[in-house]
């Protein structure tokens, strides 16, 4: 009853053709080279068409192949800026919207999940969904009491379709890895596998999205639509307006982006101070920009606020954010290179059996680091793109280094959301004053009132790149 492929067989034929469309590309590549082409033209158009297939394939299947393309999206800052376009647009596809499923379908899963008589519980119900990602689609509705609503409605089959994907994908990380330079997608992809059931689980969605609504209630900066009802496969939530991420990525004002990395950096770090829980999958498919609270009342122009949406992924910290990772961002910035090395041991970022120089370690950590030390920061592409090659470049010391740390599990998805949030504050462009976020809502971060005196210069090391543009491998 589902256009989502559900056989295994039928969904790894498609997956398939990925490793081999590169493969004929290259011969095809080669035959233009022989013609005559210039190398940078062909390889321009194997990008081109490359990113096509790949982000056309992903989109389709929707289910972990679409998850998986939408954690990518947010990486493609640090793409090489001569291959970076063609797979830009590809990517942005991917992080507003997929093919839909038939509206016979939708109404087949209301109908069991809701009741025959489903329709009793709408004023109004559009068919045509208003979004569709990479388990459900949304559908713009009016309850029963007059609340615009969202209606987000499980793909049938979307959990098989999400295993067989992922563990597909797992055996070609090897020829998607070159995609995002410095990231190593295996465990990526990995991660998210771990994440399926969670997110398939609309009553433990309903339930952080409850208590992020909660909180949020009377915050003027960001928006959290309260829960409207819950059931297997259906999640009822208050409908939000605003624009999309992607089109201030694309299309905002320089004031707009930058009040939109802003808010996102102040959800990422408050989010788990207030409620225990870290939202998890911090794509721009999942934000929205808002007018002011009072601009509709009044007609006033105040500060634009952040629209939340899918809690479908959340990491659970009952006591916020570890405090080792506020306590060792703050000895990297005062030089302290045996205190951080020190912390990252006890942590397990290095094994027991592994020495490194801890004065090596705190090199490799300034540079990433860097938006923390002055009072506000440009995030860029370039920006971006000079950390990954630095990290991905076999040559490099930082590369040597990197292979020898360790990612604890407890620390994975706090890693991947941090990544994934700066990759998106790079696609902004946007300038935050991120400083002033991590003093107010990072455990550990400033020491006790007289243990040390603020520091807003740069450490040892470190020279301030305030448009984010200069910091070199």
């Amino acid at each position: 009853m589902s256009d989502l492929p559900r056989k295994a067989v039928t969904r790894t034929a498609k997956l398939a053709t990925l490793p081999l469309g590169f493969a004929g590309r290259a011969t095809w590549g080669l035959g233009k080279r022989i013609g005559g082409k210039s190398a940078e033209i062909v390889a321009r158009e194997l990008q081109q068409r490359t990113a096509d297939q790949l982000f056309k394939v992903l989109g389709e299947l929707k289910g972990g192949a679409m998850k998986f393309g939408q954690a990518l999206s947010v990486f493609e800052s640090a793409l090489p800026e001569e291959i970076a376009g063609p797979y830009r647009a590809a990517l942005t596809k991917l992080q507003e919207a997929a093919p839909p499923m038939p509206t016979r379908t939708v109404h087949a899963v209301l109908a069991e999940r809701l009741g025959e008589e489903w329709r009793e519980l709408f004023l109004e119900f559009e068919d045509k969904p208003s979004a569709a990602a990479s388990i459900g689609q949304v559908h713009r509705a009016v309850w029963h009491d007059g609340r615009e609503v969202a209606v987000k409605v499980q793909y049938p089959g979307a959990g098989e379709a999400l295993l067989s994907d992922l563990t597909q994908l797992s055996r070609f990380a090897r020829l998607l890895g070159p995609l995002i330079p410095g990231l190593d997608i295996k465990p990526l992809i990995n991660e998210l596998r771990d994440r399926v059931s969670e997110e398939l689980d609309y009553a433990l969605e309903a339930e952080a999205q409850r208590e992020h609504a909660a909180e949020f209630a009377d915050d003027p900066d960001v928006v959290v639509p309260d829960v409207v009802h819950q059931g297997d496969q259906v999640l009822v939530t208050e409908w939000i307006d605003g624009t999309p991420l992607a089109e201030v990525i694309s299309d905002g004002t320089p004031e707009e982006r930058d009040r939109a990395g802003q808010l996102l950096a102040r959800f990422l770090f408050s989010g788990p101070a207030r409620t225990g829980l870290l939202h998890a999958d911090p794509h721009p498919g999942n934000f929205r920009l808002l007018p002011a609270a009072d601009a509709e009342e009044d007609g006033s122009s105040g500060e634009l606020r952040l629209g939340v949406l899918d809690f479908g992924t959340v990491d659970r910290l009952p006591g916020g954010l570890p405090d080792t990772i506020g306590e060792a961002l703050w000895m990297a910035l005062e030089g302290d290179a045996h205190g951080v090395y020190g912390l990252l041991r006890d942590e397990g970022f290095v094994k027991e059996s592994i020495d490194l120089d801890p004065d090596a370690v705190l090199e490799y950590l300034l540079p990433i680091i860097e938006p923390a030390v002055v009072e506000e920061f440009a995030f860029t592409r370039s920006w971006m793109r000079a950390q990954a090659a630095r990290i991905a470049d076999p040559r490099s010391p930082a590369n040597q280094l990197g292979k020898q740390l360790n990612l604890p599990p407890s620390y994975l998805l706090i890693h991947r959301v941090t990544l994934s949030t700066i990759g998106v504050l790079c696609q902004l462009s946007a300038t935050v004053r991120l400083r002033g976020e991590l003093e107010a809502w990072l455990p550990g971060f400033l020491p006790e009132p007289g243990d040390e005196e603020e520091i807003l210069s740069p450490p040892v090391g470190v020279e301030p790149a305030l448009d984010g543009s200069d910091v070199g491998a």
